[in-house]
């Protein structure tokens, strides 16, 4: 049975060394791993997307609509953006903190309101949180990657040893420390 992970963000918010870090522990726990970056403007703060597939041969690294198990977000608005790509009933890992696009900024649109509730009250598991925070709390507020892959580590049997060897295997050395307390800070 493969599994489907969205990592969706803004340019320059570490979504692709999450999905690394991901992707590396998954090889390492012998599944087929399959990882697809999609680009926007992420330079410019456009929205990033990473599929990320596994499971005991996966043929293909897109993510249709209405198959991810989870979606894993940096920002409550890609989380809305990216909803339709859940399975009914599935998981939003999403950090709480606003990044307003470019629309928003110019004034041209307003920020959405409520957005965990909509999320919520389509019917997704939401599990949303500050990461910015407990990223900020670890050394760094670009570990917010990484206390997201702490909280997403909640939802799989992989023991904590196997995700802090992933850590070492994806960071710079001199980071490691950093990143593995936003881990655990992100775990709870």
């Amino acid at each position: 049975m493969t599994k489907n992970i969205m990592i969706v963000g803004v340019g320059g918010q570490g979504s692709l060394l999450a999905s690394k870090l991901l992707g590396h522990l998954l090889l390492e726990e012998g599944y087929d791993v399959k990882v697809s970056e999609v680009h926007g403007m992420s330079q410019r703060g456009g929205s990033v997307v990473t599929y990320v597939r596994f499971g005991e041969k996966v043929y293909s690294p897109i993510i249709d609509k209405g198959e991810a198990d989870v979606i894993v977000s940096f920002e409550r608005l890609e989380a809305a953006r990216y909803a339709e790509y859940l399975k009914p009933g599935g998981r939003i890992v999403v950090n709480t903190q606003q990044i307003d696009p470019m629309p928003v900024i110019t004034g041209a649109q307003s920020y959405p309101e409520n957005l965990i509730e909509k999320l919520e009250g389509l019917g997704f598991q939401v599990d949303a949180m500050d990461c910015l925070s407990l990223a900020e709390e670890a050394g760094s507020s670009k570990a917010v990657n990484i206390v997201l892959m702490g909280r997403l580590s909640r939802y799989f049997d992989i023991p904590m040893e196997r995700w802090q060897q992933a850590i070492e295997a994806c960071v710079p050395a001199r980071f490691i420390e950093l990143n593995q307390k936003a881990f655990l800070l992100g775990r709870g």
